[in-house]
């Protein structure tokens, strides 16, 4: 038998449901090559049967898959037209009880910019955000909402005062803005989506997939909205096909599902 890069896919997506073949082989294969050799294992029969009987292996493998490069208020000028132009509009639409969904999540950053933010407009009290992410160490960071000093640097000063606790070294979030997010697992590109949201954030990870699973998920979102909600993507990414999925540009980040839509 050939133990070739096809072999280890199915592997992997036998093991951790994690489907390659759905991210940019080149780029991939590269990250993957250079953490077997880390291991100092002997390609990648050797690696499969290392991640079959070593959990923290396989935990680590995931985690480096998955790419989990996240800072709070990533790009804070796309943060700030949020706070000054989306979430008034959307209240205006929708009322206090915003349904948002911060997909492919990470440690957290994102979901909990997301709280501190919205906390500017509306009590915690009416603040509700679900979080999902493949990665559970990434999970399990988030949960414990622990991060170092460069992490939050560009939260801005009155929340950062307001909203984190020094820890030697790193800073803790309050435990209340970690009661408004729901962490759940989840697979972009093979779990069933919520439905009926007002506002889906999904920044920075489209770009490690192939033109066919961002096409599908960008549909999936579509329909995942509600009509006249709002999907918020990162500075790295755009959605060429928009139109042809059914959304309007509201901004060069922010697509919206139009109230009245026959997506093609």
């Amino acid at each position: 038998m050939t133990y070739d890069y096809e072999w280890f896919k199915k592997q992997i997506y036998s093991i951790t449901t994690i489907d390659l073949n759905s991210y940019k082989e080149k780029q991939m294969k590269r990250r993957i090559d250079t953490l077997i050799n880390k291991y100092g294992v002997d390609g990648y029969e050797s690696f499969v049967a290392l991640i079959k009987k070593d959990k923290e292996v396989l935990n680590a493998f995931v985690a480096y898959l998955t790419i989990n490069v996240s800072e709070f208020f990533r790009n804070k000028e796309q943060w700030d037209l949020m706070d000054k132009n989306m979430v008034p509009e959307l209240m205006k639409r929708f009322g206090n009880k915003l349904k948002i969904w911060s997909a492919a999540c990470s440690t957290g950053d994102e979901p909990y910019t997301i709280v501190m933010l919205l906390s500017r407009h509306m009590p915690l009290s009416q603040i509700s955000v679900l979080a999902t992410d493949i990665d559970l160490t990434a999970i399990a960071k988030a949960k414990n909402g622990v991060y170092e000093a460069k992490e939050i640097l560009n939260v801005p000063e009155d929340l950062k005062k307001k909203y984190f606790t020094k820890e030697g070294e790193a800073f803790k979030i309050a435990p209340e803005i970690k009661r408004c997010v729901n962490f759940k697992k989840a697979d972009l590109l093979r779990d069933p989506y919520p439905m009926d949201y007002h506002l889906i954030v999904c920044r920075n990870v489209m770009i490690y997939f192939t033109e066919e699973a961002k096409d599908d998920i960008y549909r999936k979102f579509f329909r995942a909205l509600a009509p006249s909600g709002l999907l918020f993507i990162g500075s790295t990414e755009q959605i060429i096909n928009y139109k042809e999925i059914g959304f309007e540009r509201a901004n060069s980040f922010y697509y919206e599902r139009p109230k009245i839509s026959l997506p093609k």
